[in-house]
């Protein structure tokens, strides 16, 4: 789940990259103080260590989503709240050549004249793990707070790119039609907020639905949507919906038409999981499993987070290691190709690197993270309007799933920043990558 929080900004018009230093006051207020220079771990908080734990150190349903506890909570989701596997099948592990770069040496001048070394700013932003991929190869690989190649960690938001992809792929295939409404395809969501959108629409986060997305607002619809998967406790007198499903159905419409500007609300991916796995019959971790997972040669099992019934989080519940999400992303930069196969079709890779429309992305925001930042949402991807227009997956908390094409690079963030949205990972993170490119791009 990710949102940068809408507030006041200056009117459409190009990237003005001098007012980049202005936006980080305009960007969501923390969920939590900020962190400290140097971010403690897990382990140097004594967080669930002893026999038993201390109950000042014990992660729980009512405190993983808070500063500090989330340090450790971002990796041991599954032992918070109910999952499912994504087995990664039998075959071997596909190798990840590599070819070491010195990045430590790298500073950055951002703008604003802030001047930041890349060790630095893994620092401030709360880092987990960070890799970098060029041209096939690892160049880069860093992990931190305990954190190694086999750990698994909550990928939040960027799931919905990997639930995006699939929607494609059953588009490609002819089972579904994007011009159709939702409810053609699950007539429980006819009279809701979703019932006359289109695939399309629901894809582009188009789609005209009374939701608020504000993780600073403790009363904001999201904290609500939390309430199924666990995320937030409801008060003791919740009378409502228990699954995803049936909360889905009480969404309702806003006055504005369907397709009339982009509106970041998380339950339109959970309506893309219901869609694809109503089409498909298979859950959406069974699509990425016998679609994706098991023919890249990953590392790893991933994992979905489930609600009460047993139902998946499309719209942020995959857990999966860092390297795995980077054989994902550069199977995507290879247009679908990967381990000596075709994983996805070329067209829905191909589609996914497209830039995307940029009139809808501020017109419901007027926010100048949309203008200077971000470019475009299409498809449960990201554009970033960094000249090489990179497209990425987002998750809040600093998870990132960034693909250059341009400079043929990828890059994986982990995090565990106290900060749904931060200064340091959405408005300094794409400067410093689009830093890297070009570095790497310059080298023999």
């Amino acid at each position: 789940m990710t949102n940068p929080t809408a507030g006041q900004g200056p009117g459409r018009g190009g990237v003005r990259l001098a007012r980049l230093a202005a936006i980080a006051t305009l960007l969501a207020a923390p969920v939590q103080a900020a962190p400290p220079t140097v971010p403690v771990t897990a382990a140097e908080l004594g967080l669930m260590q002893g026999f038993p734990t201390a109950p000042d150190k014990r992660v729980s349903r009512e405190n993983f989503m808070q500063y500090p506890y989330s340090r450790w909570a971002f990796q041991h989701i599954r032992e918070l709240q109910p999952t499912r596997d994504m087995y990664r099948g039998d075959g071997p592990v596909t190798p990840i050549a590599t070819a070491p770069a010195d990045l430590d040496s790298l500073s950055f001048t951002l703008v604003g004249g802030k001047t930041i070394s890349l060790e630095k700013w893994l620092e401030e932003s709360v880092s987990d793990s960070f890799l970098v991929m060029h041209k096939g190869k690892l160049v880069y690989e860093r992990y931190f707070n305990g954190m190694s190649r086999p750990s698994q960690h909550q990928m939040f938001s960027a799931t919905k790119s990997f639930v995006g992809t699939l929607v494609l792929c059953l588009i490609d295939e002819g089972a579904i039609d994007p011009a159709k409404l939702i409810q053609d395809y699950l007539p429980e969501l006819r009279g809701s907020a979703f019932g006359d959108a289109t695939v399309q629409q629901v894809l582009d986060m188009t789609t005209s639905i009374e939701f608020n997305e504000d993780y600073a607002d403790p009363d904001a619809d999201v904290w609500k949507y939390g309430y199924v998967f666990g995320i937030s406790v409801p008060p003791a007198d919740y009378r409502g919906p228990a699954s995803i499903y049936e909360y889905l159905a009480t969404l309702k419409r806003a006055k504005r038409p369907h397709g009339e500007g982009f509106l970041y609300v998380t339950p339109n991916t959970d309506v893309l999981g219901w869609l694809s796995s109503r089409v498909s019959g298979k859950s959406v971790s069974q699509q990425l499993q016998q679609r994706i997972w098991q023919r890249l040669g990953i590392e790893r099992d991933g994992y979905m987070w489930l609600d009460a019934l047993g139902e998946e989080m499309a719209g942020g519940g995959l857990n999966i290691t860092a390297a795995d999400a980077a054989r994902f992303g550069q199977m995507i930069l290879q247009k679908g190709e990967f381990n000596g196969q075709q994983v996805i079709p070329m067209a829905v890779a191909e589609k996914i690197l497209q830039s995307g429309d940029h009139a809808p992305f501020n017109r419901l925001y007027q926010d100048p993270w949309y203008e200077q930042i971000g470019f475009a949402y299409h498809d449960q991807w990201w554009t970033f309007a960094t000249p090489h227009k990179p497209v990425s997956a987002i998750g809040v908390f600093g998870q990132f799933i960034y693909i250059d094409p341009v400079a043929q690079m990828v890059i994986v963030k982990q995090s565990s920043h106290p900060q749904a949205e931060s200064e340091a990972n959405e408005v300094e993170g794409p400067q410093i990558w689009h830093a890297i490119a070009e570095h790497l791009m310059k080298q023999p």
